[in-house]
């Protein structure tokens, strides 16, 4: 019998049966399309009027491929799981935080303090004081300081005023918004990554699979 190696698809048309139905085969055909275009290589019997025989990669070659393939696959879908809960961490910051600050006393105190103190309420506006996130360890001291501490407030305020660092954005914490931005840019662009990578996965698993039910051994 003869034997061929086949290392391109269209060098694989060749050895097609003469009455070969496209329409009928499609799933095997696009299996064997993807498999050789990354570098997959078949060892076949050619017959005259019948599908070849494969020959190689046997079933147990390909069900321990497909095995270990689907094991990257998983390692790849929970990093993916990973990178969203970040991209949902980042989106609904300022409304998780918007919820938290109810429950800090500080919130009601800056709020009371804005009623009865003109002048604080002015100096919280000049710098946009980020009491919306006192349930933030990050910002917390710097509310409670602002609000206790009357020259740690003129001195941010005349900072936020005369610095080149605020000159286009005058809200103290604009970095609150920088870096929830930046977290979600880098999550959505490491979710495509892996998505993409999930989805060529798949198409390997896929073809692998095809080409197991038409091994011959």
């Amino acid at each position: 019998m003869r034997k061929d190696l086949v290392s391109s698809f269209g060098q694989l048309q060749k050895m097609l049966p003469a009455d070969f139905n496209i329409e009928k085969e499609a799933a095997r055909l696009a299996a064997l399309k993807h498999y050789l275009s990354k570098g997959g290589v078949l060892h076949i019997a050619p017959a005259e009027n019948a599908w070849p025989k494969l020959l190689y990669p046997t079933k147990m070659h390909l069900r321990k491929k497909i095995e270990e393939t689907r094991s990257l696959y998983n390692q790849y879908d929970s990093r993916l799981v990973s990178w969203q809960k970040k991209f949902n961490g980042a989106k609904s910051y300022h409304r998780m935080h918007n919820i938290k600050k109810l429950k800090e006393p500080l919130y009601w105190k800056h709020l009371v303090k804005c009623a009865v103190d003109k002048d604080y309420k002015s100096d919280s506006a000049k710098v946009s004081l980020p009491v919306h996130l006192v349930a933030d360890s990050r910002w917390k001291p710097m509310v409670k300081t602002f609000f206790s501490d009357l020259d740690y407030r003129k001195q941010l305020v005349q900072t936020v005023d005369e610095s080149i660092v605020y000159k286009n954005d005058k809200r103290v914490a604009q970095y609150a918004d920088q870096l929830q931005s930046f977290r979600m840019e880098q999550s959505n662009r490491k979710i495509d990554e892996l998505k993409k990578r999930l989805a060529a996965l798949d198409q390997d698993i896929n073809a692998m699979q095809e080409l197991a039910r038409w091994a011959s051994f």
